[in-house]
C-alpha cells in the first residue's frame, strides 16, 4: 500500500528555516563580538583587559557557528545508509521507497554514493559529479546501465539520482537517501565521512545477520562519532530470512546480535543510553519486503509458499522500524538535528555574555583605577607646581645670603692680604738692575708673583669656607626639591647634580693694574737742600697727601670707583687732580719762602762767621761730606731695589684697595652662578617631572576615554547576547518542548 501523502517532516522544515536564520544572527554577533575582543586584545595600552584565552574562545566559537551555520543552511534532511559490501543497503532504501530505486546486486553499483532525492518533475534523471548534464533515467536498469558505462566515474564519487516525488511519498519533504560502496573495500574512510557524513542527520548501519558486527563496520562508525556529536544511527539486522532454516537457534543468534549492538550504540559509541539502543536495532528480510510490495502495488498478491516462514514478523518488523524512522524524523529529527546545536548555540552565547561581563567589569575597574591614578597625578602636578614656586623665592634669598658672605669674606681676606703686601713682596728674588729693559720685565714677573702669591693666599683664606657654605645650601637646595621628583630621580640625584668642589677665580689682573706704575730709584741725599726742605717744613699731613696716603684736612668728596674690566686701568679722577694741585701750590709756597730767607740765612751766616770761626764750619763741611760719600757709596743696586720694593708695595696697594669691592664681587658673582646652575638643574628635573605627570595625565584621559567605550560596547554585545538567548529559548519551546 502506497505511503500517505501527508509527511511530517514539514515541522522539520520550519525548524530548520527557523534555526538557520538564528544561526545566522549568531554568526554576525560572534564575527563582531571576536573583531571586538581581538581589537581590545591587540590594544597595549588597556593592559590585561582581555587574555589570550578569551580571544581564542571567542574566535574558536566564530569558526565553531560558521560550521555550524554551513550545516543547517542544507534544504534536505541527509539519511546514509553504511555497510558492508553486499549487505542489502541498495535493497533496503528501495523496499522503503517501495521500488526499484537503486539498482542492487554485485557490481551494480560500483564504487559510487548514490543519493536519492524527489524531483518536481515527471522524470527520473541522474548527475554525475562535476557535470551539469542531466542524464534520464526511467528504470532501474537504465541507472545501472548509466552508472556501468560511465568510464569517468572515480572511486568515492557522488551520483545524485532525482526521483519523481509523485512516485514516493517519503521523499516530498526534500529528504535525502544516500546509499555508499561497501565500508570494507575501501581505506578512504576518512575522506568518505569529511565529504558525505558530516553533514548526514540519520545513519542506517544494514548489517548482514547471517555473520556478527565487524570491526570495519564499527571503525567507520567510530570514525563518524568522532567528527559528529551524537549521531543518530539505527542497526538493521538484514537477511533475516536465513534464521528460518534454524529455528531453533534463532532467539540465541537474535540475542547475541542485540547484545552485540546494544553494546555497540551504548558503551563504545555512547550514542544512546540502553533503553533507547532497544527502538534502534532491527532484524528484518529488505528482499522478502521489497518483493511483497511491488506485487501490492501491480495489484498481485502475495508470494505466499515462496516466503521464507516466519515472513510476518519479519514483515511487522521492517514496518515497526519505517514506523519508527518516520516518528524519529517527524517527532525526533528536529531533536537529534538542532537540540545539540541549540544547547551549542546557548553554552555560545552565554559564554560570550560573561567574556562580555568579564570585559565590561575589568575595564571598568580599571577605569575607576585610571581615574583615581589621574586625580593622584593632577594632585601631584599641582603640588609640584605650587611648591616649586614657593622653594624658589627661599632658594633666591638663599643663594644672595650665601653671595654676601662670600663677597664678605672675601674682601676681608683680601684687605689682609693687601696689609701683608710688602711681606709677599720681599719674598719675591730676581735679577734687579735699574736699566729700563730690566726693570720692565723685573715688574713683569713681581706682578706675576704677586697675582700668584694673592690668588694663593685667598684660595687658603676663602675657599675652603666658601665651599662650604656653598655645599650646604646645594645640600639644601636638593633636599627641598627632591621630594618633587620621582623615586628613581631621587635615587640617582646626587649623580645627575653633584655637588662638586668649587675654586673661586680672583683675577687680580696685576700686570694691568700696575701698568701705570714709574719708580724712582735715582740717589737722593738724605741732607740735601730737598730732603730737608721735605722733611721739616712740609707737614707730616701734607707730606702723606703728595704720597696719595692721608685724606688731607679738608675733606674732598669722592665718587665710589665703578667696577673696572679686566683691560681697564683706574683713572685719575677729580680728585687725584685737586691732589695734583694742592702738591703744586705748597711747592710754589716753599719756594717762595726759600728766596725770602735767603738774605737772613746769610745774615746768619756771617754772624756765625764772625762768633766761631772758619774751623767751625770746615769741620761741619767735612762731616756733611762723609755723609754724603756714605750715602753715595751706600746706593748699591740692592738699595734700588729695596727701595723699589718699598715704592711699588705703596703704589700696589693704593691700586689693589681700589679694586677689593670689584673682586669681592666678582667671588660673589661666581658663587651666585655656580647655585644658580645647580639650582636650574634642579628645576629642569622638576619640569621632566612635571612634563612626564602631564603626559601621564593625558595618557590616562585617553585611556579612560577607550576605557569607556569598551564598557559600552561590551554593554551592547551583552544585550545582543541576551536577545539571542531570548530567541534560542523560543525556539526551543517551540520545536524543542523546553521548559525554561
Amino acid at each position: 500500500m502506497e505511503q500517505s501523502s501527508a509527511s511530517p517532516l514539514k515541522h522539520f522544515v520550519q525548524a530548520k528555516k527557523t534555526i538557520t536564520a538564528i544561526f545566522e544572527q549568531l554568526l554576525n554577533y560572534a564575527t563582531a563580538g571576536a573583531e571586538f575582543v581581538e581589537a581590545t586584545f591587540m590594544n597595549p595600552e588597556l593592559g590585561n583587559i582581555v587574555t589570550e584565552d578569551k580571544l581564542s574562545a571567542i574566535q574558536a566559537y566564530k569558526t565553531k557557528l560558521a560550521v555550524i551555520g554551513e550545516m543547517l543552511s542544507r534544504r534536505h534532511m541527509k539519511v546514509a545508509f553504511f555497510g558492508r559490501t553486499s549487505s542489502g543497503k541498495s535493497t533496503v532504501i528501495n523496499s522503503m521507497l517501495w521500488d526499484k530505486v537503486l539498482p542492487s546486486g554485485i557490481g551494480h553499483t560500483t564504487n559510487c554514493f548514490l543519493s536519492v532525492e524527489g524531483t518536481d518533475g515527471d522524470k527520473a534523471y541522474l548527475l554525475t559529479e562535476g557535470s551539469e548534464e542531466e542524464k534520464s533515467v526511467k528504470t532501474v536498469n537504465q541507472l545501472a546501465h548509466a552508472l556501468h558505462m560511465d568510464k569517468d566515474l572515480k572511486a568515492g564519487c557522488l551520483v545524485h539520482v532525482f526521483w519523481p516525488k509523485t512516485k514516493c511519498a517519503l521523499l516530498r519533504d526534500d529528504l535525502v537517501l544516500v546509499d555508499s560502496p561497501g565500508t570494507d573495500v575501501t581505506t578512504e574512510l576518512d575522506s568518505w565521512i569529511d565529504k558525505f557524513c558530516l553533514d548526514a542527520d540519520v545513519f542506517v548501519l544494514v548489517a548482514n545477520s547471517e555473520s556478527t558486527l565487524m570491526n570495519t563496520e564499527k571503525h567507520f562508525f567510530h570514525k563518524v562519532n568522532e567528527r559528529i556529536s551524537k549521531p543518530n544511527i539505527f542497526i538493521l539486522n538484514n537477511r533475516w530470512d536465513a534464521s528460518a532454516a534454524e529455528p531453533e537457534y534463532m532467539e540465541d543468534v537474535r540475542r547475541q546480535h542485540t547484545e552485540r549492538c546494544q553494546s555497540f550504540l551504548v558503551d563504545e559509541l555512547k550514542v544512546v543510553d540502553r533503553s533507547e539502543a532497544q527502538k534502534r536495532i532491527f532484524f528484518v528480510s529488505a528482499k522478502e519486503v521489497l518483493n511483497v510490495r511491488m506485487h501490492k502495488a501491480q495489484g498481485m498478491p502475495e508470494a505466499g509458499g515462496a516466503l521464507a516462514e516466519g515472513f510476518k514478523t519479519r514483515l511487522q518488523e521492517f514496518q515497526k522500524f519505517e514506523q519508527l524512522f518516520e516518528e524519529c524524523i517527524s517527532q525526533s529529527a528536529v531533536k537529534t538535528k538542532f537540540e545539540q546545536h541549540t544547547i551549542r548555540a546557548k553554552q555560545i552565547v552565554n559564554t560570550v555574555k560573561n567574556i562580555m561581563d568579564t570585559i565590561n567589569v575589568a575595564a571598568a575597574d580599571k577605569r575607576v583605577h585610571a581615574m583615581e591614578e589621574r586625580e593622584d597625578q593632577i594632585d601631584r602636578l599641582d603640588f609640584v607646581q605650587n611648591q616649586l614656586a614657593l622653594l624658589t623665592e627661599d632658594i633666591k634669598k638663599r643663594i644672595k645670603e650665601v653671595s654676601e658672605e662670600v663677597a664678605s669674606k672675601v674682601s676681608s681676606a683680601m684687605t689682609d692680604e693687601i696689609c701683608r703686601l710688602s711681606v709677599l713682596v720681599d719674598e719675591f728674588t730676581s735679577d734687579f738692575h735699574p736699566a729700563s729693559e730690566v726693570l720692565k720685565v723685573y715688574k713683569n714677573e713681581l706682578n706675576v708673583h704677586i697675582e700668584e702669591g694673592m690668588g694663593r693666599n685667598l684660595a687658603d683664606r676663602c675657599n675652603n669656607a666658601v665651599n662650604a657654605s656653598m655645599q650646604q645650601a646645594q645640600e639644601e637646595m636638593i633636599g627641598n626639591l627632591k621630594p618633587l621628583l620621582p623615586s628613581g630621580v631621587q635615587c640617582n640625584l646626587y649623580t645627575l647634580i653633584p655637588c662638586r668642589k668649587f675654586d673661586l677665580s680672583y683675577d687680580l689682573n696685576c700686570d694691568k693694574l700696575c701698568s701705570d706704575f714709574q719708580e724712582d730709584v735715582e740717589f737722593h741725599f738724605s741732607l740735601g737742600w730737598t730732603s730737608l726742605v721735605n722733611r721739616l717744613l712740609v707737614p707730616d699731613s701734607t707730606r702723606k697727601l703728595l704720597l696719595g696716603f692721608a685724606e688731607p684736612v679738608f675733606q674732598i668728596p669722592r665718587s665710589l670707583p665703578t667696577t673696572p674690566s679686566a683691560t681697564s686701568m683706574p683713572t685719575f679722577t677729580r680728585d687725584a687732580l685737586s691732589q695734583q694741585e694742592i702738591m703744586m701750590s705748597t711747592v710754589t709756597a716753599l719756594s717762595s719762602l726759600t728766596s725770602r730767607t735767603s738774605m737772613s740765612v746769610l745774615v746768619v751766616g756771617g754772624v756765625i762767621w764772625k762768633t766761631l770761626g772758619w774751623k767751625l764750619i770746615a769741620l761741619s763741611l767735612s762731616t756733611y761730606g762723609v755723609l754724603y760719600l756714605y750715602e753715595r757709596l751706600s746706593w748699591t743696586t740692592t738699595a734700588k731695589e729695596r727701595t723699589f720694593k718699598q715704592q711699588f708695595v705703596n703704589y700696589a696697594a693704593n691700586k689693589l684697595h681700589m679694586i677689593v669691592s670689584f673682586t669681592s664681587a666678582n667671588c660673589s658673582h661666581q658663587v651666585q652662578q655656580e647655585m644658580v646652575a645647580t639650582f636650574t638643574r634642579l628645576c629642569q628635573q622638576v619640569g621632566i617631572t612635571e612634563k612626564n605627570l602631564e603626559h601621564s595625565i593625558a595618557r590616562l584621559s585617553a585611556e579612560i576615554d577607550q576605557l569607556e567605550k569598551i564598557q559600552s560596547n561590551s554593554k551592547l554585545q551583552r544585550n545582543k547576547a541576551v536577545h539571542l538567548e531570548k530567541e534560542l529559548d523560543e525556539f526551543a519551546r517551540h520545536f524543542l518542548h523546553w521548559t525554561t
